[in-house]
Formats: structure tokens, C-alpha cells, sequence
């Protein structure tokens, strides 16, 4: 079983915030199968589905983003995935808008929802998705950055992150971490390859 764990906050009000990225990818993958969250026994809605004979379900807590690993200690009890089996999807203010990175290991990185799974399962070792949502303005704190709207327009362009996003998750659940890496490498090298100006 792989499991995708979303970061975010429950609830209509904080649907299309930015902590929310990690929701919102996920919602985008379960549209694209066909799926429907539903609550769980515990603290966390669930989608299940399956892809070349490999089972995964998706979670969406519904703790707070600070309590997240709450839920993740729940789905360990219930389905008893295998650390690397075990993808967290999360927003990143350290990296640009639009972007995403893969990362098979590490610390919070600041973030308070994978703090809490990090303290929960006790050991960073788990893979993530992190959907770069940029630094907070000077005059904001990050608390409020972070839990402000995107504007249409933003979810207009993240609809290009959330395309890459599902495909990261479809090579997850098919191949594993390993196959993940790569299908994001070949991201990154085509980022590079549009980015790169010669000199006249």
C-alpha cells in the first residue's frame, strides 16, 4: 500500500489558502481518477484507488496543520506502509511559486505540519513533494503569508505545478520513491534548459 499524505487545514475557509498546497494537489489528483474523499475512522479523510495492481490511498487530515502527525500516526496504525511507501505532499516557502522538488529524507525545514509527522513517526526518513509557495513579503508574517488566498490567477498557473504534481504522484504509486526522483529530474533539467540565456 502507498500511502500520499497531504498538509493542510480542513474546512471551506482555509480551502484555497497557501498551507493548503498540499490539499489542493491532492484534490487535483483525485479529480483526475475519479475519486472522493471520505471520512475515515480517524482523524483524516481518505481516497482509495488502484494502478497496475498497486494500492494507494490518499489522506487529507482534518487536525490542523500542526497536529498533522496525528493522522499520519493513525494511517501507520491502519495500513502499516513501509517508511519509504510513505509520501507527504506540503507547501514550501523556501521555494519560488510554482515549483516543485522531491526529497526522499530530511528535517521540517521550518514547516510545522511535517514537524509534527516528523515527532509522530519519529523519523524523517519518509519521501515528500514540496509545491514552492515563495517568502512572505517584508511586511507580512509568515503566519499570515501563509494562510492568505491565492488569487485566481495564481490557480491558474499552479494548474501547470499541480499537472507535474500528479505525475510525480502516478510515478510514486507505480514505481516508488526511486522512479518519483526521476520523473522529477527530468523536471528540474527541463527547467534549466528554458531558463538558460547565451550570451550574444
Amino acid at each position: 500500500m502507498r500511502v500520499i499524505f497531504g498538509i493542510g487545514n480542513p474546512g471551506i475557509r482555509y480551502g484555497n489558502t497557501r498551507h493548503n498546497a498540499g490539499f489542493l494537489l491532492l484534490d487535483f489528483y483525485a479529480q483526475k481518477k475519479s475519486l472522493s474523499f471520505k471520512e475515515a475512522m480517524g482523524d483524516y479523510f481518505k481516497a482509495q484507488g488502484k494502478i497496475a495492481d498497486q494500492d494507494y490511498v490518499l489522506i487529507k487530515p482534518s487536525t490542523y496543520v500542526n497536529n498533522s502527525g496525528i493522522a499520519a500516526r493513525q494511517v501507520f496504525d491502519r495500513y502499516s506502509p513501509a517508511i519509504e511507501d510513505f509520501l507527504v505532499v506540503s507547501d514550501d516557502t523556501n521555494l519560488k511559486t510554482y515549483v516543485l522538488r522531491v526529497r526522499l529524507s530530511g528535517s521540517d525545514g521550518g514547516h510545522n505540519g511535517l514537524s509534527s509527522i516528523i515527532f509522530h513517526l519519529e523519523t524523517d526518513q519518509f519521501p515528500r513533494i514540496k509545491i514552492g509557495i515563495g517568502t512572505n513579503p517584508s511586511d507580512v508574517t509568515l503566519s499570515e503569508y501563509v494562510l492568505s488566498e491565492f488569487s485566481k490567477n495564481e490557480l491558474g498557473e499552479y494548474q501547470n505545478t499541480f499537472i507535474k504534481g500528479a505525475q510525480l504522484i502516478e510515478e510514486f504509486i507505480v514505481g516508488g520513491s526511486k522512479k518519483m526522483l526521476e520523473a522529477n529530474s527530468v523536471f528540474i533539467k527541463s527547467e534549466n534548459q528554458n531558463n538558460f540565456n547565451p550570451s550574444i
